[in-house]
């Protein structure tokens, strides 16, 4: 496959307000924006197989080159006829982060310098030497469609001089992977550069200035998610919004609630990947259009209704209140799968309705509908 027939290309097709509709054509196919990406993050979406993905109408899937490079190892997933794709059995698009934030995760367990990260597994406890090459090398194996430039993800809070200096760290290690990841041909697909900068603005516009100096295909927004309050991320969108190039797609990273996803929408942005509908599902708590709601309350146990009354999916057709708080309370794993399915299909059609308001003109009424919406019932769904 050559460079140019595996390199992304954004095509805008339709704008109401800042939110913007647009279509993504990857190696394995096209994605409608702006899109959720449900996390696979060791090449399985939790509880779900690649049918019952495509069946709720995912058309891409985030794959995790940290967790991906310590086990199996990227190179018993590159054995594999297509890569991670063919390892998995996804035939769609995949988006590889790079591992960025996991190295930030593991702060008492790394060091980082010029060149990259020393760390220890948190597999087995060896010895792990990461730079911003391996991190493309990886990805390059892997076969993704999208990967992610290897940053020193800021922590929070951060002063201005640690923002500034991570950042830089950052601007640096992104010009590297570039130069690496586009070296010949032979590169599967698209890097996208990450934008860096803590909660600083100028220090925001000074990263995206820096990402300019080679052509990515695609810009992502890092370092949110991370502990900040809701108006400070907000902010960083609003600054950055204006800024990143119309005509490529834009990624926020890790981000989050319905109510999150509408508010970045409204700001521009066109990607979003988080573990939220699957590890709440884990949990026991399950989205409605009321709020989310704790399955495991003794509320729940004789409610013969489904989890949310105007939900289409499998799991609230068929299933009640009362026998998914069993499952979960019995350890079974169809609890699980059941949970699961109903939060991606949640997601899912929210970005499916997103999509059509935009097309129509009337993003503002859904935006406003949904962000009046509490993150969290605290009372039975009638």
């Amino acid at each position: 496959m050559s460079a140019n027939a595996s390199r992304a290309h954004f095509e805008l097709l339709a704008q109401d307000g800042a939110a913007r509709l647009g279509r993504l054509r990857l190696a394995h196919g096209s994605v409608e924006t702006p899109v959720f990406m449900p996390v696979g993050t060791y090449g399985t979406v939790k509880a779900m197989t690649p049918e019952e993905l495509e069946a709720l109408g995912a058309r891409i899937v985030l794959g995790n080159t940290f967790h991906l490079m310590l086990r199996p190892g990227s190179e018993v997933v590159a054995l594999h006829r297509d890569g991670l794709h063919g390892f998995m059995g996804w035939p769609r698009p995949i988006l590889t982060d790079s591992g960025g934030f996991q190295v930030f995760s593991l702060a008492r367990l790394r060091r980082i310098d010029e060149d990259g990260v020393r760390f220890r597994s948190p597999v087995d406890g060896a010895q792990v030497y990461l730079r911003p090459e391996d991190a493309m090398d990886v990805q390059r194996a892997l076969g993704s469609d999208i990967a992610m430039a290897f940053d020193d993800c800021t922590a929070y809070p951060a002063s201005p001089e640690q923002a500034r200096e991570s950042m830089q760290r950052s601007m640096r290690w992104a010009l590297r992977c570039h130069d690496h990841y586009y070296r010949d041909a032979a590169a599967p697909g698209s890097l996208f550069g990450i934008v860096q900068g803590g909660m600083y603005e100028e220090l925001r516009l000074a990263s995206l200035a820096a990402l300019s100096q080679r052509d990515f295909p695609g810009y992502a927004i890092g370092g949110l998610a991370v502990g900040e309050t809701e108006a400070e991320r907000l902010r960083v969108l609003d600054v950055l919004g204006p800024q990143l190039p119309v005509d490529r797609p834009r990624y926020l990273m890790g981000v989050g609630y319905p109510q999150d996803i509408v508010a970045a929408v409204a700001r521009g942005v066109d990607m979003f990947d988080c573990v939220m509908p699957t590890r709440h599902a884990r949990n026991g708590h399950l989205f409605t259009a009321q709020g989310s709601i704790n399955i495991r309350n003794a509320l729940y146990e004789r409610d013969t209704g489904p989890i949310d009354a105007t939900c289409g999916c499998t799991t609230c057709r068929r299933f009640s209140r009362a026998y998914l708080r069993h499952l979960d309370r019995c350890g079974e794993i169809l609890g699980v799968r059941l949970a699961t399915l109903h939060n991606l299909h949640f997601y899912l059609e929210l970005m499916r309705q997103i999509r059509e308001s935009i097309a129509a003109g009337s993003f503002a009424a859904l935006a406003a509908q949904i962000l009046a919406t509490p993150r969290r019932l605290a009372v039975p769904v009638a």
